[in-house]
């Protein structure tokens, strides 16, 4: 089938769709200013309550890219890249080539998987349990948490589990773990856009520019924001209203999945 065939039968979004992209964005992007992460986890949950997941992955894919790229900067990348290399390895490869159903599946199976991930990733941050430092199993542990979490970005979009678990299991200080976040989102964000492919054209076509570009400067505006904000809010608080919004959020897409 043409693709510009395929874009032509999307009418164009109307202004509140635009505007709660923009919103959603700078939510997002405010989440990561603060805490570092979290702008593609909360951008999918909210998104994907209003449009196909396809098409909301395809929408968070540059702000993403464009704000870990930002957050890569730091002094650790050499270290960080001996230690990770093999959880980056398997995520590349199993977003990539996931022989599972992915955001492209007709039906309502990578909105239902995206919800039971939304979940499970709030309640463990609302139970924030002491997971044991891996040590010498920590290269061998990288690669299992990448290859789970390479499986869960091809099918959701979202790339946090098990993946933030075992970066938080390493015990990295606080700036290192941030620049760990950054670099291996990175990786991720790559390998679904190479994963998307074709299909980032086919959802993308439901976008139009105005809509990509709003939620990049969103994106921008809400990560200064959250930075301006990081040291006024106290994070165990900001932690656990953000994690009981991803479980909130997911039991609705739960609900509405089935």
């Amino acid at each position: 089938m043409d693709t510009a065939a395929t874009g032509s039968q999307h009418p164009p979004m109307d202004h509140f769709t635009l505007a709660l992209i923009a919103f959603v964005f700078l939510a997002a992007g405010a989440v990561k200013g603060v805490s570092g992460m979290g702008l593609p986890t909360f951008s999918m949950a909210l998104l994907g309550l209003f449009m196909p997941t396809a098409t909301a992955a395809t929408l968070m894919l540059i702000p993403s890219l464009l704000t870990n790229i930002a957050q890569c900067v730091g002094p650790h990348g050499r270290t960080l890249a001996r230690r990770l290399w093999p959880m980056w390895l398997m995520l590349a490869l199993a977003t990539v080539w996931s022989p599972l159903p992915d955001l492209g599946s007709a039906g309502s199976g990578a909105r239902a998987t995206l919800g039971v991930v939304l979940v499970a990733y709030g309640l463990w941050g609302l139970a924030r349990p002491a997971l044991p430092s891996p040590g010498r199993l920590a290269l061998p542990a990288g690669g299992v948490a990448g290859l789970f979490s390479g499986l869960l970005t091809a099918a959701t979009g979202v790339f946090v589990m098990p993946m933030v678990p075992y970066l938080q299991s390493l015990r990295l200080e606080k700036d290192v773990l941030i620049q760990a976040l950054g670099l291996s989102f990175l990786v991720a964000t790559l390998a679904l856009a190479a994963r998307l492919g074709p299909l980032a054209v086919l959802s993308g076509a439901a976008v139009p520019l105005t809509g990509h570009a709003i939620a990049l400067v969103a994106a921008f505006a809400g990560l200064w924001i959250g930075a301006t904000l990081r040291n006024r809010l106290p994070l165990p608080v900001f932690q656990r209203a953000l994690y009981s919004v991803f479980l909130a959020l997911g039991s609705l897409m739960l609900a509405r999945a089935f």
